[in-house]
């Protein structure tokens, strides 16, 4: 086996530092010329068996030392930095990346400290305006932040685009298994568009549309619910293009890229208000105590389209129960969230672990229930369920998902989920918080780090599960 070439740059030339010699000197030290040992600093030269012996030798140094490369994990590390958009839309390239981590280490690590200061001073902002109640902090956003965060402050309810979409359920006629094909027959009829299955295709690609052949391809494996998504959503951006152009001027976005992101989540708006018109979709939520499953069944559409319409009913006038609502991934991610309640998501960092919908992904099909009490003194129900997402047949990639819905415990009696529970007891509410990192829960066995508002102690002599204290 052909043995690895050792480069060790950065510790030969710490090592010079360390003992106040120039490249010159320490030539001198090991009976080589000075251009060697430049050329060894900037590793464009390997050390040989017979300079690391030298080195042990005249500077007592651990041969394992100098054969460990520490720079693969260094190099992880600044990669996922660097991936942070604040670092603009071209990113170093790996082999910079490589370079600085094995050249320049101390360099590589003095900007990780940077980074982490910086994001530790945005979370520190967002605890603040959380705190204050605006959740604002629109610096260095990312586009998708940008847009979120439109969504957010518009109370995730787009007024125009929504009435817009009522009026055209109302011409689709009754909330009928029909309303498909009859969506199906305006969209022919009225735009001269066949709508025609994929084929040869990537499971994963939903929807295509060719402009010049006027065909609008769907997944065939499209279940009625998604099927009439992406026809409304196609429709949208057919018909309602000059309102959605209105609605994205007077959102002043920064960037064309967040206006390309927005444009699909107003015409994804559309689609979902078109399919649960609010009028009849709020009756039937109040009717049937929101009865998740109830209500999917009455609109053809997933539990996760029904808590998202849910989160939007909050119109001026007929508003419904203020819900937050979020969708997480496998690892925690929260991928979709708003809330018209005062729990906000944090930006930074994952949710808290004490919260229901991780342990939702342990219980497929099933609708849990949470009463959970935040830092704050409010008291909300929390839902949770999960569903698999399969693109394909057997063997293709399943995506898991959790999600979350979820209101203040005033609203609770008009739940269907609310009934049984002790909605009076305070030791029924489970302790939750937004984030680790600006939570000031002293007391919580699940921390995973600090508040980053709060000094910490440790005690030597003591030893808990969460090995510190907080001040």
């Amino acid at each position: 086996m052909r043995s690895k070439k050792i480069f060790a740059g950065a510790k030969i030339r710490r090592l010079r530092h360390h003992h106040a010699l120039t490249q010159g000197q320490l030539a001198s030290h090991l009976d080589v010329s000075t251009s060697y040992v430049n050329q060894i600093e900037n590793n464009q030269r390997p050390l040989t068996a017979a300079l690391m012996l030298a080195l042990a030798e005249k500077f007592n140094l651990d041969l394992s030392e100098l054969m460990s490369d520490k720079s693969d994990r260094l190099l992880i590390d600044l990669r996922e930095a660097f991936a942070d958009p604040v670092f603009g839309d071209t990113p170093p390239s790996l082999h910079d990346l490589k370079n600085l981590s094995a050249n320049s280490p101390d360099m590589a690590h003095a900007m990780l400290k940077v980074y982490a200061a910086y994001k530790k001073s945005t979370e520190q902002l967002a605890g603040a305006d959380l705190s204050m109640g605006t959740g604002k902090s629109d610096t260095m956003l990312s586009p998708y932040e940008e847009v979120r965060d439109f969504f957010h402050y518009a109370n995730n309810y787009i007024n125009p685009l929504d009435r817009a979409a009522e009026e055209l359920a109302s011409e689709l006629g009754d909330l009928t298994p029909m309303r498909l094909s009859r969506l199906a027959d305006y969209f022919k009829r009225t735009h001269d568009i066949k709508i025609v299955e994929l084929t040869k295709a990537p499971p994963s690609l939903l929807r295509r549309f060719d402009r010049t052949k006027r065909v609008l391809h769907l997944n065939p494996r499209l279940g009625s619910a998604s099927r009439f998504f992406q026809i409304a959503h196609q429709l949208a951006l057919l018909e309602q293009t000059t309102l959605i152009e209105q609605i994205l001027k007077s959102a002043n976005f920064k960037t064309d890229e967040a206006r390309q992101i927005c444009r699909i989540g107003l015409a994804n708006y559309f689609a979902g208000a078109l399919q649960m018109p609010y009028s009849p979709f709020l009756k039937s939520a109040k009717t049937l105590s929101f009865d998740l499953e109830e209500l999917s069944r009455t609109f053809d559409a997933s539990l996760e389209q029904i808590a998202h319409r849910l989160s939007t009913m909050q119109r001026e006038g007929a508003r419904s129960i203020p819900f937050f609502f979020a969708r997480v991934d496998a690892a925690g991610t929260i991928t979709k969230r708003h809330s018209a309640t005062p729990l906000q998501f944090a930006r930074f960092g994952g949710a808290c672990p004490l919260w229901n919908v991780h342990r939702a992904l342990e219980t497929k099909g099933e609708i849990i229930r949470q009463l959970a009490q935040t830092p704050d003194g409010n008291k909300y129900l929390c839902l949770a369920w999960a569903s698999e997402k399969r693109d394909g047949g057997y063997g293709s990639p399943t995506r898991r998902y959790a999600y979350a819905l979820g209101c203040e415990i005033t609203y609770a009696s008009q739940l269907i989920y609310g009934q049984g529970m002790d909605l009076n007891s305070e030791t029924a509410f489970d302790p939750i918080g937004i984030s680790c990192r600006i939570c000031q829960r002293r007391n919580c066995i699940q921390r995973s780090v600090p508040p980053i508002a709060s000094a910490i102690s440790v005690n030597p002599d003591q030893r808990s599960i969460v090995p510190y204290q907080i001040s």
